[in-house]
């Protein structure tokens, strides 16, 4: 058993939730037993009482109550992912979009997780070894896309540019663009969404409506922002939008759209039967594309980074089916 110890932040460990620095420092400690220390105000940051979700800066100090071996005992080695192929290797490569010192821009495929968990085999995180060119570490994930979700997803190449990508889409410094076509056409045509969403509700292919009406009986609801538009519309029956996600809770684009009476093309997970149109000839899969990100260059203040991904084939091919033009210039909606 130990007795009560006081830690440092160390500086590669800013902006890093209080959870993780635990799970990082403590292994052994379960996430029930953290939060019922953390109630009790044993655990304290700079001598306050904090939350599992607080982020850290560097140098605060982070108080440490007894704890038994068990929670103590350092982390068995983990597991090293097999070596990457050289054929995925280049298929990576060739999807880079953005390379300089601190970020790696890459246009995500649908069907590829990013990170693993269960039932996933290979993910975008266990091939990151293949985008470390000249660097001297592999770069790092700021921030996540859906499997289903191709588009734009940036990389760190250094601790530094990692801390300050994550603070800027914290800080919604970033601006994300989505595309995606919907089944129906929204009403109005364009809009902000503004409706808080549960844990509960991302597991369920539920209406929205009902999503939010018990969101707000919910304490751990999260209240999620999007602002969207109607480009294009194929008649009474699709539609082509652009999104803003001005918050980033878990398909919070999926649920939203079908919160408006129009999943998006191909969501049968929350759109059920609603999310197909019969017998057009549009192509399988999630409609869903993060064409575009502009945020703060992570090292050059004042520097802009604005990466834009191709639609993939298989949009591109609904698109085509259903008379919408990519080409058509898309103005933003005021902040």
């Amino acid at each position: 058993m130990s007795g009560v110890t006081t830690r440092a932040v160390g500086p590669d460990e800013a902006e890093m939730r209080l959870d993780r620095w635990f799970r990082q420092h403590y292994p052994g400690l379960g996430h029930g037993r953290l939060e019922k220390l953390l109630r009790k105000g044993e655990i304290r940051v700079d001598g306050k009482r904090a939350k599992s979700n607080q982020r850290l800066a560097a140098g605060q100090a982070v108080r440490v109550p007894p704890l038994d071996d068990a929670a103590t005992a350092p982390r068995a080695p983990a597991t090293a992912p097999p070596p990457v192929a050289e054929s995925e290797a280049e298929d990576l490569r060739a999807r880079v979009l953005w390379r300089d010192a601190a970020v790696i821009a890459i246009d995500k495929p649908a069907g590829m997780a990013v990170q693993g968990g269960i039932r996933t085999g290979r993910h975008l995180d266990a091939l990151l070894d293949a985008l470390t060119f000249d660097a001297a570490e592999r770069p790092r994930l700021v921030h996540r896309l859906d499997r289903d979700t191709s588009g734009v997803l940036l990389l760190a190449r250094t601790a530094p540019a990692a801390r300050a990508l994550t603070a800027a889409f914290r800080s919604k410094d970033a601006i994300k663009e989505y595309w995606a076509i919907t089944v129906g056409v929204p009403s109005p045509r364009q809009g902000r969404i503004d409706w808080a969403l549960t844990k509960s509700a991302h597991g369920k292919a539920a209406m929205a409506e009902k999503a939010h009406a018990h969101a707000k009986k919910d304490s751990e609801a999260k209240r999620a922002i999007t602002d969207f538009r109607v480009v294009e519309a194929a008649g009474k029956r699709a539609a082509w939008l652009a999104l803003w996600p001005r918050t980033g809770r878990t398909h919070q684009l999926r649920v939203h759209c079908v919160g408006m009476g129009t999943p998006i093309l191909g969501d049968g997970k929350y759109g059920g039967r609603d999310a197909f149109i019969q017998g057009a000839e549009v192509a399988p899969g999630l409609h869903l594309h993060a064409r575009r990100i502009v945020c703060p260059h992570p090292l050059h203040p004042g520097r802009t980074i604005a990466v834009t991904a191709p639609l993939p084939p298989a949009m591109a091919r609904s698109f085509k089916y259903l008379g919408f033009d990519p080409s058509a210039e898309i103005e933003p909606p005021p902040e």
